[in-house]
């Protein structure tokens, strides 16, 4: 497993992984996060061996409550 500062280059070799209760299951356009890290992995799930971004607990609590209030609506 190769990694950056950014990212992790095999997701596979991380643990934890888990989609949202509101992904749509069929659709394949979902994004995984890995729980049990010290910082963030978040994944493509078609693509379980591919690279993981990775991103701060802060800079993730952060991204979520965004979304959560809807200031990425298109």
């Amino acid at each position: 497993m190769v990694s950056s500062e950014h990212t992790v280059s095999d997701s596979s070799m991380l643990t934890g992984w888990y989609k949202s209760s509101y992904s749509g299951g069929g659709q394949g356009d979902c994004l995984e996060v890995a729980r049990g890290h010290a910082t963030i992995p978040v994944r493509d799930s078609k693509h379980p061996t591919g690279p993981a971004l990775t991103f701060s607990p802060a800079s993730w609590s952060s991204f979520v409550t965004a979304v959560s209030r809807g200031e990425f609506s298109a």
